[in-house]
């Protein structure tokens, strides 16, 4: 049996973020193993020291309305030195916004449920704030998979890619493999 906490933004203002440009990845639709690891420590502060590992969430579904294509100016982190002036140049980047995210947290237990249905998360930014439903869903593993939605199965197998490097654990490499139920999204 799953214990499952259903988080949603409010604003809509939820992407996970990509090290590379959004035009080769079209941001991420998937959470990667050090994104977990990151809302569970939050969650369970008890788990701080346990680095490279998950231990209470034991498996997640991510799903959104749309993507809207926003830009965002950066700078680059070197200064441009002439005679008369230092600047620093600027670019352009395009991101994706997901649009009414939902996302299910499950657990093996009730007691990991309940102390996480008392508290807001973020994916990857602190502006990116979803709050939890107060009831908890209780589902069998199967029923857990019918959800919609998007789920980056963590480990290595012949389905697996590599989906980033794990800044909890040395900056390891993280594998894993893309399950998805539900309407295509566009």
């Amino acid at each position: 049996m799953y214990y499952i906490v259903r988080y949603t933004g409010k604003f809509g203002f939820i992407k996970p973020w990509t090290a590379v440009r959004d035009g080769e990845t079209f941001s991420q639709q998937f959470l990667t193993p050090s994104i977990i690891e990151g809302i569970e420590k939050k969650l369970f502060p008890e788990t701080l020291s346990l680095n490279g590992k998950i231990t209470k969430i034991i498996r997640h579904k991510l799903s959104y309305s749309a993507i809207d294509s926003q830009q965002e100016v950066t700078q680059t982190r070197g200064w441009k030195i002439t005679k008369k002036e230092a600047t620093r140049e600027r670019s352009i980047l395009k991101r994706g916004v997901m649009l009414d995210p939902v996302l299910y947290l499950a657990f093996n237990n009730q007691t990991d449920a309940e102390t996480a249905s008392k508290q807001h998360i973020c994916l990857c930014r602190n502006e990116d704030v979803m709050l939890p439903d107060s009831e908890i869903i209780e589902l069998e593993e199967d029923q857990f998979a019918e959800l919609d939605g998007f789920e980056l199965r963590f480990g290595e197998s012949e389905q697996s890619f590599l989906v980033g490097y794990n800044r909890f654990d040395n900056n390891k490499p993280m594998y894993g493999w893309i399950e998805y139920n539900g309407n295509k999204l566009l």
